[in-house]
């Protein structure tokens, strides 16, 4: 099993749809490494040498953020737009949509799937009079 940036990276893919198991790696991202390392794309993980898994590892870790890192700094720039008082950072303190779409309906990923309605909170048992 190969591990990278903290990862353990699937043994039977290719290493094309394996990188982007990493947080931060996208499939575009991952050709892009894949060219700078010169590792051919259809190349299994597990066959892989120690010095192509080096290689990818190094590229990696000097050139760009990923995992935990770049958690940090997005959480970070989250923080900054709350703390400076921003528009969008009072959206995300409210856990509502932050980039300009409707939220008369259809927000409820960002809610977290909330429903409510006049109607959803009665109680079955009541009969009128």
């Amino acid at each position: 099993m190969a591990r990278l940036a903290g990862v353990t990276i699937p043994d039977n893919k290719k290493i094309e749809f394996a990188l982007p198991y990493i947080y931060g790696i996208g499939h575009v991202l991952s050709c892009k490494i894949l060219s700078q390392a010169n590792i051919d794309k259809d190349k299994r993980t597990n066959e892989l040498s120690p010095e192509e898994l080096n290689r990818l590892r190094q590229i990696i870790e000097k050139e760009y953020k990923v995992e935990g890192e770049l958690r940090r700094a997005i959480m970070f720039n989250i923080k900054r737009l709350k703390d400076v008082g921003a528009y969008r950072g009072i959206r995300h303190a409210k856990h509502l949509p932050v980039r300009g779409q409707r939220t008369k309906t259809n927000s409820r990923t960002v809610r977290g799937n909330v429903r409510r309605t006049a109607g959803s909170g009665r109680i079955k048992g009541l009969n009128k009079t």
